[in-house]
């Protein structure tokens, strides 16, 4: 054989198998690249319940295969409930360029997609995403974000039906709620609706700040047969020692949201479990981090409610709590 025609199929050959190589090279620099997830949290950092919440979703993610400072990145920023820190944050975390977003809340969503309609977002209890056009249904999302809701605002009116059974005297309810955003409106308007034939006057109390809450619920409780609804919020839940402080204060029979209140001293709560909500998001930043859609992922109601019950709370407002509630908790504190 001429020596010109081997030189010429051993260089083919050596090209041949450059170029079959480079795209197993390429896969393998893709899928050993580390990814990137920035993570609008709800509350401060230092907050125990934040913590409980950022450990579901890392346990979450760790389940999926991915870790923490492994094979991804975590860029976090803890919003606080703080309106005007929730923008800014949003504006730097998008800037970070992150291959999907976590966003808590009403609170932390709407920021989010104002700074982007590119970067998948998967969101957490948020109470009404469609009515507050986050999304464009549950079935089919559309657009950039997906994720959990929160309730529907049906809930609201089982939180004031659980507060007549504990407390049957209550005529007069102070409702708790942040009418900043639609969620708050809404949980309010559905309270108001069934308040009547409950045989109730309800009394709206804004959560814009500390000083609000301590001087409206105080000019509230001086009238006799008074109780405490507190809907959902991130303004709320970062107010929550003032505001189960002040129900202890006044004696006011109160229904939250969210165990996290009991758990702090409130009386009793009907909700979503969030840790669960956190846990199962990290499911679907799973899925868009393997090329999913977020359009394509709909968006999914609670899976676990909780009933959770402070008895040393009910004894010192002089509550006997009827053994239909207590035989329904999932949580008694005692």
């Amino acid at each position: 054989m001429p020596i010109g025609l081997l030189k010429r199929r051993e260089f083919i050959t050596l090209v041949g198998g450059i170029a079959a190589s480079r795209p197993i090279t390429a896969y393998a620099q893709l899928s050993t690249r580390m990814r990137r997830i920035a993570a609008m949290m709800l509350l401060a950092e230092d907050d125990p319940q934040q913590k409980e919440w950022t450990e579901a979703f890392l346990h979450g993610l760790q389940e999926a295969g991915w870790t923490d400072r492994s094979t991804i990145q975590i860029d976090y920023r803890w919003g606080a409930g703080d309106a005007a820190r929730a923008r800014r944050y949003a504006a730097e975390l998008v800037a970070l360029a992150p291959d999907v977003i976590l966003a808590p809340g009403s609170a932390g969503l709407g920021p989010m997609l104002q700074a982007t309609r590119d970067i998948p977002i998967v969101f957490v209890h948020v109470p009404d995403p469609v009515g507050a056009g986050f999304v464009d249904s549950l079935a089919k999302p559309g657009g950039n974000a997906t994720g959990f809701t929160l309730f529907d605002y049906g809930i609201s009116a089982k939180w004031l039906e659980l507060l007549k059974q504990i407390a049957p005297a209550v005529t007069r309810v102070a409702v708790i709620r942040d009418s900043a955003i639609s969620a708050g409106i809404g949980q309010w308007s559905a309270i108001q609706t069934v308040a009547p034939s409950a045989g109730v006057e309800v009394v709206p109390v804004n959560v814009r700040d500390a000083a609000e809450i301590e001087r409206t619920l105080g000019a509230f409780a001086r009238s006799a047969n008074g109780g405490l609804i507190v809907t959902g919020s991130a303004l709320a839940t970062t107010h929550r020692d003032l505001i189960i402080g002040l129900a202890a204060q006044h004696k006011l029979p109160a229904v939250y949201y969210e165990r996290l209140f009991v758990a702090a001293g409130g009386l009793l709560s009907y909700g979503a479990d969030l840790s669960d909500q956190y846990y199962r998001a990290a499911a679907y930043v799973d899925r868009i981090l393997k090329g999913t859609k977020p359009a394509d992922l709909p968006v999914q109601e609670p899976a676990k409610f909780d009933l959770a019950i402070n008895l040393k709370t009910a004894k010192a407002l002089g509550i006997e709590l009827p053994s239909m509630v207590l035989a329904q908790a999932n949580t008694v504190i005692e």
